[in-house]
């Protein structure tokens, strides 16, 4: 069949606007009710419709540059094999060569990696600083347990090999790629590798000083409050904080508040109406309004 541009008078790559502009002119002219209307009009009508319908919109123009695509390949390679089949036996062997490579052209496949995939895994803040196996739902609702490492934040990546799109042509697979989403504490804060700790404390624990349980990223551990402390005294735990790529880990900051009993105490107000040294103290000393 002729090309479709030639039989609509076009030149190759016209838009719809012109292929719309050619046929409808062309239909006009050949249409079979038209007068003295001839076998060979009716016959060139048939052709002008169907280049019509080979390139009237953009989908339909892609399927004929494929087919023509298609077509010349497949022309080029029977001539290739019957110029390679008709080569004399005793020819140069570069000539042989060059036919083969010729010859497996056609089969040869397109190969492309797959692409990666992007998910998001909300880990808790303890899994998040000691490490966890947590489950991954991947497309197609596949499930795979991931590691989380110790130690990870939040906006971090955990790649899983292997697990994304397919690949083509025998090329590998993507990965998946696991962004991380650090749930917060209702007690501990990270800065950097540390843990910070706001720990209440009774009036007589601050006054008096005593050892109390603290809780810790990997259990409780007992704590000495110095007597005399305040409320913003901070200790400081060494090693208790999460631990970086060297090995080395942070500390944790526990920082004092003093917390009063929640029932009245008429033996603490009794107290503190008396206390003459207390009624002195003035701990905004140096504040000013300026």
């Amino acid at each position: 069949m002729r090309d479709p541009y030639d039989i609509l008078g076009l030149h190759p790559g016209a838009n719809n606007a012109e292929v719309k502009a050619a046929y409808r002119r062309l239909a006009k002219q050949l249409h079979p009710d038209a007068q003295h209307s001839s076998a060979a009009q009716h016959a060139r009508f048939q052709e002008v419709t169907a280049a019509y319908n080979q390139l009237k919109d953009e989908a339909s123009r892609r399927r004929f540059e494929a087919e023509r695509l298609a077509e010349a390949a497949a022309a080029r390679q029977r001539a290739f094999h019957a110029a390679a089949e008709s080569a004399e036996p005793q020819g140069d062997d570069l000539f042989t060569e060059l036919f083969e490579g010729i010859r497996t052209a056609g089969k040869r496949v397109f190969r492309a990696r797959g692409e990666d995939r992007i998910y998001r895994l909300s880990v808790s803040f303890l899994e998040a600083a000691k490490g966890a196996t947590k489950r991954v739902r991947l497309a197609g609702d596949r499930m795979l347990d991931a590691a989380v490492p110790a130690g990870i934040e939040s906006g971090k990546q955990i790649r899983l090999k292997g697990q994304g799109g397919e690949g083509h042509g025998g090329a590998e697979a993507g990965d998946a790629l696991v962004t991380i989403e650090v749930e917060p504490h209702p007690w501990f804060e990270r800065r950097g590798q540390d843990i910070h700790l706001t720990l209440p404390v009774t009036l007589a624990e601050a006054v008096l000083g005593a050892r109390v349980e603290v809780p810790t990223i990997t259990g409780m551990v007992s704590l000495a409050i110095p007597a005399g402390s305040s409320s913003g005294t901070r200790l400081r735990l060494r090693g208790k904080g999460i631990g970086g790529e060297s090995g080395a880990k942070g500390d944790q900051y526990v920082t004092l508040s003093i917390a009063l009993p929640e029932a009245p105490d008429r033996a603490l107000r009794d107290f503190a109406a008396s206390w003459g040294q207390g009624l002195k103290h003035n701990p905004r000393k140096g504040f000013s309004g300026s």
